[in-house]
């Protein structure tokens, strides 16, 4: 996992001990300089990396870590929260400033902990995160919401089958991770927000969602930090939508577990989908109903390229749940990676997958 790996090395990397990450196929391909380069400010050694800054990574922290001011140069969760948890262990105050605003989790828990943090926003919406190191932190009893990335599957699934009517319950609804919520809204998703309540410091609700009739819309690339790992199933819910979806600021999606932007693409078209693929934008044009995708039956080879990673996989097979023809994908087991409840959910909610 991306996140686990990253966050991991922001954990452990201001510790005075050398540390080697190692990662399976689909992380090594990954780039990790984004994190490497604020935590060699802060004084950490990279002693091996593969070129490119990929995994495997042997990291060698310092006696004492240097405690930094850091702008994060792109919307990154991942990097904001890998140098506050380098300053849980580094003397004085570390700042993280974030032009901007990403899921703001870390913050919350590490203060739900009892670190010494705070967050200053100025005037022009960038946030000041500061974080003072060695403090005393306590243990605490979480309750984990479902996470959203997740509940998209079934979400998406419940809009583009006809007759569908489902409730997915106990959804974090975190205004940092909504942004596939809000859009399918606009899409004129029937998605109504039920039992809204606060647990371990997190909105969370539950979400009654009955299939319906999308029509496109433009995604504003403002929006992507709040739901850059949605994309993919979004690209699905707007194959079925009357008119053109347009997605923008999606550079992200270049460096995920696969180049995700050009996988999706790929996949729509090559099950019948008309669609644009831009630099950092991807259009698609929705056929209601799906009539005419999915696989060709002519046997045209039409097997969708994962490329190791789980949310291609997963978006794909809730495609081939109202596609004219069935959809096909190359492997299923990476999906283990965020969610091995997936394929007995799926089934369970009558889902035919083989």
């Amino acid at each position: 996992a991306g996140t686990g790996s990253r966050l991991t090395m922001g954990l452990v990397g201001t510790y005075d001990m050398e540390t080697t990450f190692i990662g399976d196929a689909s992380l090594s391909g990954r780039p990790m300089g984004r994190v490497l380069e604020p935590l060699r400010q802060m004084g950490v050694q990279v002693l091996k990396a593969t070129p490119g800054d990929r995994m495997p990574i042997t990291l060698y922290g310092p006696k004492h870590a240097a405690p930094i001011t850091y702008r994060v140069p792109m919307a990154s969760a991942q990097v904001k929260s890998a140098v506050l948890l380098a300053g849980l262990n580094t003397p004085g105050i570390t700042t993280v400033i974030e032009p901007v605003m990403t899921r703001d989790h870390t913050e919350k828990m590490l203060k739900g902990f009892g670190a010494n943090l705070s967050v200053e926003t100025d005037e022009r919406g960038v946030r000041h995160i500061f974080i003072e190191g060695q403090g005393r932190l306590t243990g605490q009893t979480i309750a984990v919401p479902g996470d959203p990335s997740s509940a998209g599957f079934p979400l998406v699934a419940a809009l583009i089958v006809p007759g569908s009517d489902i409730t997915i319950e106990n959804v974090l609804m975190n205004p940092t991770r909504t942004g596939l919520l809000l859009t399918l809204q606009e899409m004129g998703g029937s998605i109504e927000i039920l039992n809204p309540r606060n647990a371990g410091g997190e909105d969370v609700a539950d979400l009654r969602v009955r299939y319906s009739e999308l029509k496109g819309v433009i995604v504003p690339p403002e929006r992507a930090p709040s739901m850059i790992d949605e994309y993919p199933v979004l690209a699905v819910a707007a194959s079925f939508a009357e008119g053109e979806t347009l997605m923008q600021g999606l550079e992200e999606l270049r460096v995920k577990e696969s180049d995700r932007l050009s996988a999706v693409a790929n996949g729509l078209k090559l099950n019948g989908v008309d669609c644009t693929e831009g630099e950092a934008s991807l259009a698609v044009r929705g056929k209601p109903g799906g009539k005419g995708l999915g696989g060709h039956p002519n046997g045209q080879d039409t097997t969708v390229q994962t490329h190791l990673d789980h949310r291609i996989a997963m978006s794909f097979l809730v495609m081939g749940l109202a596609t004219e023809k069935p959809v096909t994908i190359d492997d299923q087991a990476m999906i283990a990676t965020s969610f091995p409840e997936f394929m007995g959910l799926m089934k369970a909610l009558g889902a035919e997958i083989g």
